[in-house]
């Protein structure tokens, strides 16, 4: 297993290879996603924070890979149940307060 910093370099490598596959220099792509340059220049090193990051796909064209990268996490059951909060087992009816003194019992 890799550590944190290895993975960050490799994700920098592959985002200067996408870079290079596109054509384009480190100032364009800076330009396109509205960073600077050094910000693309550690990027490529694995030295990016993820806003920067996402930023320069985005410049790309390669957001579909985030979910990839990510992919969207459903719900567990138990924060789901969490979520519910109390639901009603069972209906009572609207009984309210004198709700005894309202029948007349004498009449059945």
């Amino acid at each position: 297993m890799l550590s944190p910093a290895a993975q960050a370099e490799q994700l920098g490598e592959r985002l200067k290879q996408a870079r290079l596959n596109a054509n384009i220099t480190q100032v364009e792509l800076a330009e396109q996603a509205g960073v600077s340059r050094k910000i693309v220049l550690n990027a490529e090193k694995g030295q990016a924070t993820l806003e920067n990051f996402v930023a320069l796909m985005q410049a790309l064209d390669l957001t579909a890979q985030l979910d990839n990268f990510l992919p969207p996490q459903p719900i567990s059951p138990v924060q789901l149940k969490k979520l519910q909060g109390k639901k009603r087992k069972r209906a009572t009816g609207s009984r309210g307060k004198g709700y005894d003194d309202e029948l007349d019992v004498e009449a059945w």
